[in-house]
């Protein structure tokens, strides 16, 4: 395994090169909470004048991709629906790729984004028997809600039980870190005694929905995100090349550890740094 090298102007120079596109993980990468990274607006818009596709990859289920579009409209980043592939989206292309049956019931443990999402691609939570349980962040869970997916899921033949992804932690604010999805999915999982099938990062899951979309071989991809566990391991996975910003979760002693198994292929302190280390520092 190959340490990590860290971006300098040659190592920006032939990553820029030799990819095609960028896929951006957003949470600790484009902003913090509500709160967007400097730079970061500025630093798309290079990418994009270079030719490169840019992809928004996120495992923040709170939100479709509708919302999360408005969201990055609100901040100034222009972004379109289909370049935005949230885990409450991947949730609701699981359920359509595995032809599940539109009369039965999906049970949600999660906000709106997920709702949404099911809405659109013509699943329900009214009326049938509960054929699946979703899992994603959701601040409002409650023991009421955890009892009926547990029921669900041990008691309905053949329920599905779907995680929209393990993160242990996000960024709900600028400055901290709260409790994640996973904490959610590790309730129900002690609870139901059953491991669930994850759509998000770092399963490859919506690597399908990227390649038929834009055509580009995964070689000439770069993932970009904060997390080595998710973002940095569904980059390997799908066969990208990586990029880990330090403006997240992960430090650099974090990657430095020899204990650290998830090495990605280049690390810097934030997305702007292509600024700086191209001369475009001025612009930004």
């Amino acid at each position: 395994m190959n340490p990590a090298k860290q971006l300098t102007p040659a190592t920006a120079a032939d990553l820029v090169d030799s990819v095609d596109a960028f896929i951006f993980d957003c949470d600790g990468v484009i902003w913090k909470g509500d709160r967007l990274i400097d730079g970061v607006s500025q630093t798309l818009e290079w990418l994009r004048s270079k030719g490169k596709q840019l992809v928004f990859v996120t495992n923040n289920s709170s939100k479709s991709r509708r919302k999360n579009a408005e969201k990055f409209h609100s901040l100034g980043i222009s972004v379109s629906e289909d370049e935005i592939f949230s885990s409450s989206f991947a949730a609701a292309m699981y359920l359509k790729s595995i032809d599940f049956p539109n009369d039965k019931k999906v049970y949600v443990i999660g906000m709106d984004g997920i709702l949404e999402e099911l809405e659109l691609a013509g699943f329900t939570g009214l009326g049938g028997t509960v054929g699946a349980v979703v899992v994603g962040f959701d601040p409002f869970i409650n023991y009421y809600k955890l009892q009926y997916a547990t029921l669900c899921v041990r008691q309905n033949p053949g329920c599905l039980f779907i995680a929209t992804n393990r993160d242990a932690v996000g960024h709900m604010t600028p400055l901290q870190e709260w409790p994640g999805a996973g904490c959610m999915v590790a309730a129900v999982c002690g609870a139901a005694e059953r491991e669930p099938i994850v759509v998000g990062k770092p399963s490859t899951f919506l690597m399908e929905f990227l390649l038929k979309k834009f055509n580009i071989a995964t070689s000439r991809m770069c993932m970009v995100g904060d997390r080595l566990d998710t973002d940095i391991l569904f980059g390997q996975s799908a066969g990208c090349k990586t990029l880990l910003v330090l403006s997240g979760v992960t430090t650099e002693s974090i990657v430095k550890d020899p204990s650290n198994e998830i090495q990605p292929d280049y690390y810097t302190s934030k997305v702007p740094d292509f600024l700086e280390l191209f001369g475009q520092g001025s612009k930004n």
